[in-house]
């Protein structure tokens, strides 16, 4: 009985000698599978927030330029060209020159806000269209800037080469501006792979508008000229009448004659 006994207690450890390092192994292979796999889910959820990041980085840097170069800055032109138009040294000559200044100021750091962001959320290799015009751009508004703050004053004889120099460059810079807009949705299409149509109709449904509005500022003031001339007209041809014509040497009065008949038939019957 004493012998069975001392038989079952050395079996029984003999199989958790047996037993036991393969459970623990059983155990520590499924802690790792289970670490690795949270290791896995965990990188997946890094990429996705750091993908959903970017986009985001990338979107927001797309508003801040249509603010600057999209809507800012043809607003500043169109607002220098209404007092261009208006008559010097009035208020509203002066009131849209200042907001001429301070559209294209705000529009500059915008402008800048968006470089900044660029440089240092994205990768700047300079390898596609539109980095390396938004380069180009930014030199050229800092470049515009700089001339606008040192403008001559009126009567100086190279004040009309500042204006020629501000006018050109200014009207590149937001053409070109305009032009970067576009491909900007078009890298942010091919980078995120999100339709960007809807987004590239309202912009050049902006674009018509401002433009349209740049065409008309130039016939506006031949339209009111106009019905000036037109509404005057009646005027201007009663008030050419005389009321008396000297005579010669007959001192004989005539009736008012319109001095329109004058100048072309009188040299013919004197």
């Amino acid at each position: 009985m004493h012998i069975s006994y001392m038989l079952v207690c050395f079996v029984m450890v003999l199989f958790y000698a047996s037993v036991l390092p393969f459970t623990q192994c059983t155990t520590l292979e499924e802690v790792n599978l289970i670490n690795s796999h949270k290791n896995t889910n965990n990188k997946l959820h890094k990429v996705n927030h750091d993908h959903h990041q970017k986009s985001s980085d990338i979107a927001l840097h797309g508003f801040i330029l249509w603010g600057s170069m999209g809507f800012l800055m043809p607003l500043g032109i169109l607002a220098i060209r209404g007092s261009n138009k208006a008559e010097p040294g009035s208020r509203k000559s002066r009131i849209l020159f200042y907001l001429h200044v301070a559209f294209q100021m705000l529009s500059v750091v915008l402008a800048t806000v968006g470089a900044a962001m660029s440089l240092k959320k994205f990768e700047n290799s300079f390898d596609n269209n539109h980095q390396r015009l938004g380069l180009a751009l930014y030199g050229a508004i800092l470049l515009q800037a700089f001339i606008g703050f040192f403008r001559p004053q009126r009567g100086k004889k190279v004040r009309s080469y500042w204006y020629l120099v501000h006018w050109i460059l200014g009207t590149i810079v937001s053409f070109v501006g305009i032009i970067n807009i576009y491909t900007g949705l078009i890298a942010y299409h091919k980078r995120t792979l999100k339709s960007t149509m809807f987004w590239s109709i309202v912009f050049t449904v902006e674009v018509t508008f401002i433009g349209l509005i740049y065409l008309f500022q130039d016939k506006m003031e031949y339209t009111k000229k106009q019905g000036v001339i037109e509404g005057g007209s009646d005027e201007s041809s009663m008030s050419c009448y005389q009321d008396v014509i000297p005579q010669r040497q007959n001192e004989k009065e005539m009736l008012p004659v319109a001095c329109g008949k004058i100048n072309a038939l009188g040299n013919l019957f004197d």
